[in-house]
């Protein structure tokens, strides 16, 4: 293969095979080193992602830093992406608002995915939330039941982790409750680092 993720995220900067391009700033392609032992994949870009260029750079990406503090993971050994290139939003007043991406949206962005992976060569693969899990494993998978076990015999990467995105941390109400639900994100990514091991 002669792409780089540097010629790829050129490429995808003028990306139109779906129309999320038309209201967002930029296509915000993953970032970290290739090949990297662990790759992460979220949904998409956020608002502060979508003006910065920058995957996980916002309030889900401050909770995940936090988590890979926790568990020991440095981000900068790690490749960030996610499955959707472009923010997908609706308004609410001044605010951009997250607006799941659908089915057609996602595949249409599969192929800079695609080329990721097989650039990074990931040995260890955590997808983030249901959407990173359905493109990736299909639509019967579930997150809240496969949490945090190693999906063995995909052809993704040696091991697959599925678990929760971080952005569902922060639509907890509770506190007491939204540090139960960073627990696991924090030991499914200890689960997940133990793997290189």
């Amino acid at each position: 293969m002669n792409a780089t993720l540097a010629s790829l995220k050129a490429s995808a900067a003028d990306c139109r095979a779906c129309d999320l391009w038309s209201r967002a700033t930029r296509a915000v392609f993953g970032e970290g080193p290739a090949p990297a032992a662990m790759m992460l994949i979220g949904e998409q870009p956020g608002d502060e992602e979508d003006r910065s260029g920058r995957p996980f750079v916002g309030p889900a990406g401050r909770v995940l830093d936090r988590a890979l503090t926790e568990a020991g993971i440095e981000r900068a050994d790690i490749y960030v992406t996610n499955v959707v290139k472009h923010f997908k939003w609706k308004p609410q007043g001044k605010r951009r608002i997250h607006d799941r991406p659908n089915r057609t949206e996602v595949a249409a962005c599969h192929p800079w995915l695609a080329s990721e992976l097989e650039i990074v060569r990931p040995q260890v693969l955590v997808l983030l939330g249901a959407t990173a899990a359905h493109a990736l494993l299909g639509q019967a998978f579930s997150v809240s039941r496969e949490r945090g076990r190693d999906l063995l015999g995909t052809s993704l990467a040696p091991h697959v982790i599925a678990t929760i995105h971080p952005s569902a941390i922060l639509r907890v109400p509770a506190d007491a409750d939204r540090e139960v639900a960073l627990g696991h994100l924090r030991s499914d990514l200890s689960s997940a680092s133990s793997l290189l091991q």
